[in-house]
């Protein structure tokens, strides 16, 4: 099959066959295109589809849009056909909120050669090392919504699908060679039963833009002004709202408070069409800004770390440098073998066997299965070496000592707590050799 043998599905009928063909297909490629850069309410484009013998590109806007796109959701549901992606998350996230399709028996390509240690996991990266073929790449920024589409946007899109089977085939080789194809089933499981929050508008996102903070209560006032104005606007004119106003332009009408037509004009960012469009308004928020100056900055709606104490700062520090040469030794990056987060939920829970382990929810099923037991062993060293630590004169650290009594109570739980694991240890090796 060439890179140009590919056929334009923009009917119904077409789909729907196509559809019952896929359907008796053992491995299907698939990719999208989506049109988020160039407009405020972002949709699904096209669908590239590729078999080992064809190539299809899906156009959902001729069809009517995305919703006629149900005749795949049997395939994408279908244990019985592998679907391939490479990089899934986005073109998951996209189909499901567009067609509320469900995905069975995934295979995910960038994932894979995650797990598999290579430098660059890029699509055109992988082609280039395995076929010795450059895709195209002057494409990725096209306007998808845009019609008719190119001879050039058309044979980007299907080069995206073409080698994706070969492809998936030589990786899932290597992972089976490595013994990660279990990893990587645990990843696309996750992968296909995750759930995504409706979009939502966040009214405090002008807090978020870099300098907003530095702001006086009056400018930062002007800045919500702004910010609201501008996604009102991004809506009404199904834009995205960077390209309205960029955030450097808000920040600097905020921070000199600009509040008339001919000082707006001078600010970079700000252009005759703009000013034509959207200069009144601009200005009507400035004012509105003005009269009231903004009040205590609230607290954004984000993830608030707690602050460790120091075991559990320690605790961390082991794990870093388990971690660190285990991933080198596995030609892992040590992001992929275990994330910060989860890194940290495990110090937090300092787990004494691996069924607690396992109870960790930031950790993969794959790393609980393949490292729980290392992760207890580690914390119990870290713990015994810690118990063996001298300990310090009053004063020594600059910092207040445990008394005698202090020190006798946690020498007594660490020598239960290792008992306890001990315990543990030994009734896990009686059930393995009575097995």
């Amino acid at each position: 099959m060439e890179l140009s043998d590919y056929e334009i599905i923009t009917q119904r009928s077409e789909l729907e066959r196509l559809a019952k063909q896929l359907l008796r297909e053992e491995i299907v490629a698939f990719d999208t295109e989506a049109d988020s850069f160039y407009h405020y309410f972002d949709k699904v484009c096209l669908v590239q589809i590729a078999t080992r013998d064809g190539c299809w590109l899906i156009d959902p806007i001729a069809l009517g849009g995305a919703a006629e796109l149900a005749p795949l959701g049997a395939v994408f549901a279908s244990p019985k056909v592998k679907i391939l992606f490479h990089a899934a998350e986005y073109d998951i996230y996209v189909l499901k909120r567009d067609c509320n399709f469900e995905f069975t028996n995934l295979f995910d390509t960038m994932v894979s050669a995650q797990l598999l240690g290579y430098p660059a996991i890029g699509l055109a990266a992988l082609v280039e090392k395995h076929f010795g073929v450059s895709l195209p790449k002057d494409e990725q920024r096209s306007d998808w919504s845009r019609r008719p589409l190119t001879e050039k946007q058309l044979s980007y899109a299907a080069s995206d699908v073409h080698y994706l089977i070969r492809l998936a085939e030589t990786l899932e080789d290597e992972l089976v060679r490595a013994g990660r194809l279990g990893w990587a089933k645990n990843d696309f499981e996750t992968l296909c039963g995750r759930r995504w929050p409706d979009r939502e508008f966040d009214e405090l996102g002008y807090l978020r833009i870099t300098g907003a903070r530095a702001l006086d209560p009056v400018a930062l006032a002007v800045l919500r002004e702004l910010y609201l104005l501008r996604d009102q606007r991004s809506r009404e004119i199904d834009r995205p709202p960077f390209k309205v106003l960029g955030n450097r332009t808000l920040l600097e009408i905020s921070r000199e408070k600009i509040s008339d037509l001919d000082s707006l004009a001078e600010i970079k960012g700000i252009t005759d069409l703009i000013l034509k469009r959207l200069g009144k308004d601009l200005v009507a928020a400035v004012k509105k800004g003005l009269r009231k100056p903004h009040g205590p900055i609230p607290r954004l709606d984000t993830a608030v770390r707690r602050r460790m104490d120091r075991p559990t700062e320690k605790r961390l520090a082991a794990l870093k440098e388990w971690r660190g040469p285990r991933a080198q030794s596995l030609a892992l990056d040590p992001g992929v073998l275990c994330p910060n987060a989860a890194l940290e939920a495990i110090a937090w829970a300092n787990p004494a066997s691996a069924e607690e382990v396992k109870s960790i929810g930031e950790l993969k099923d794959w790393f609980v299965r393949e490292f729980g037991e290392e992760i207890v062993g580690v914390l119990s060293r870290h713990e015994v070496a810690a118990e063996n630590e001298p300990v310090q004169e009053a004063g020594e650290a600059g910092e207040a000592q445990p008394d005698g009594e202090q020190r006798r109570t946690r020498r007594r739980s660490g020598r239960s707590r290792r008992a306890a694991r001990a315990k543990k240890s030994a009734a896990r090796q009686t059930t393995k050799s009575g097995s």
